[in-house]
């Protein structure tokens, strides 16, 4: 597989307003709670920003690979006051060139003679990545290449290093995330969720409603889903979209990538990376992605014993922008996140009244929503609080939720399981007890494994029911030393 580090220079300090003091997912109502100090950052980060106000060392961040994730970043890079990218590193420069053009980078600004021979302005190219992320030209690696077993032996590798790590590989990050991040604190560097990814963005919203002194009732992100999504496969997948093959490859579209969105397995992985971001926990037989608009946020999702559907408070769940019958939601949240929370008195739920909130009947319930999230246009939060201020934008605190494998049909011995958006497998969130009391196949590790008993469409696919795939097996064995301490 390809890989790509990049490493930008910070250019005198960012903005201060570009760090309000509430939000970004920077732990501040955990902070309120606990009477113990959070982990100071290093000496040298104590200095970073007058440090690169003053030379032209700054701080440099890397990245695999070059994707529309990636190429989405860097498009704001050279509108960024204070960043500067400095370095690439692709096993594919010919990819990495035309992604950073269309980027918005001119040939001239590119040099592949090195360090030493390229100016300061010039972005140099290189295929040699040890070299670079052992060569302490890094600061800070943004891992995106969607591959779990990959990411995390990049992620492992920069922690060795020293490196931080912004995790948009939210298919590593619920494998074993929880342990990549105490890894990351043990070696005094910072592991993060990726800004302009949902998860983080949610976490966000979490982490400001807690500080206001709010329980969560529900939080999730919004989705196109109906049922029979569960069963697409690459091959079907651009029918639901309104495209063809030509015009999707004409697109540069990843049919599997599509597909993960479009089967729920990208909204399991990403609501489970939340689950275990945050401690809500996830729904005991897997999202039910009702129908909802962002108006009913707070009469839908809240617990059954007050009319809603949440088997209990503070839960992880998706909502539908399409009814069952196929009918689009008015006022959908397709392409947003949400938070739900209750008034805890009745003069805090009279203030939601007369400040206009759209609540349920009882005027108790009510939600905050942002309607749009920007992927990669948004990356540079994460870069900067993570190398400036040495705060990750959402970290896996817990091992609550789990992502599973579930048969999208009849799989028999033989066959070979073909991982997230593939023609074998779905991903369905569940409490990571019951994923381990059944001995479950999670999701990112399910590229490879060989059917060797039968399994019946719509089951959980097993470790007894499959020969393991030989090529993960160092990170099969690092999630079992991750299970074994929550047994």
């Amino acid at each position: 597989m390809a890989a790509v580090w990049i490493r930008l220079e910070f250019r005198g300090a960012l903005p201060a307003q570009a760090f309000p003091e509430v939000g970004t997912g920077r732990g501040l109502s955990k902070r309120l709670r606990s009477s113990r100090e959070p982990r100071p950052p290093t000496a040298e980060r104590r200095r970073l920003v007058p440090a690169s106000a003053a030379s032209s060392s700054g701080r440099r961040v890397g990245r695999p690979p070059l994707c529309k994730f990636a190429t989405m970043f860097l498009s704001q890079i050279q509108r960024t006051e204070g960043l500067q990218l400095r370095a690439v590193c692709d096993l594919d420069l010919g990819r990495c060139r035309k992604n950073l053009e269309t980027a918005g980078f001119s040939g001239e600004q590119f040099s592949t003679k090195g360090f030493g021979n390229a100016s300061n302005e010039q972005v140099v190219l290189t295929d040699q990545i040890e070299v670079f992320l052992g060569a302490d030209e890094i600061d800070v690696v943004i891992e995106s290449t969607g591959d779990p077993v990959a990411g995390t032996r990049h992620a492992l590798a920069c922690i060795r290093h020293g490196v931080h790590v912004v995790m948009v590989n939210v298919e590593a990050d619920v494998l074993v995330g929880p342990y990549l991040a105490k890894q990351a604190a043990e070696a005094n560097v910072i592991y993060s969720l990726a800004y302009g990814d949902q998860p983080a963005l949610i976490v966000e919203q979490v982490d400001c409603i807690r500080t206001m002194g709010f329980d969560v009732v529900c939080a999730g992100k919004g989705t196109k889903y109906l049922p029979e999504y569960h069963e697409s496969t690459p091959d079907s997948v651009w029918n639901y979209y309104g495209l063809t093959q030509q015009e999707a490859s004409a697109g540069g579209m990843n049919s599997k990538m599509f597909n993960s969105f479009l089967d729920g397995t990208k909204s399991a992985i990403e609501m489970t990376a939340v689950a275990n971001a945050t401690g809500l926990r996830p729904p005991s037989h897997g999202l039910k992605f009702p129908p909802c608009s962002v108006d009913e946020l707070g009469s839908l999702l809240k617990p059954e014993v007050d009319g809603g559907i949440l088997e209990e408070r503070g839960m992880v769940e998706v909502i539908s922008s399409l009814h069952r019958n196929g009918r689009e939601v008015e006022r959908d949240l397709r392409w947003g996140v949400y938070v739900v929370f209750d008034a805890p008195t009745d003069y805090v739920r009279n203030c939601f009244r007369e400040y206009g909130l759209v609540t349920d009947d009882s005027g108790r319930y009510t939600g905050l929503y942002r309607p749009y999230h920007l992927i990669g246009l948004e990356l540079g939060v994460s870069v900067a609080s993570v190398a400036l201020r040495a705060e990750p934008t959402g970290v896996p605190e817990t091992f609550s939720a789990d992502v599973i494998c579930i048969a999208k049909r009849d799989l028999n011995p033989g066959e070979v399981l073909d991982g997230e958006g593939g023609c074998t497998v779905w991903g369905r969130i569940v409490p990571v007890e019951k994923s381990l009391e059944i001995g479950a196949v999670p999701i990112g590790l399910a590229t490879g494994p060989r059917i060797r008993q039968a399994v019946s469409k719509g089951n959980v696919v097993r470790w007894e029911d499959v020969e393991p795939a030989e090529h993960d097996k160092d990170i099969r064995e690092l999630r079992t030393q991750m299970e074994s301490t929550h047994r």
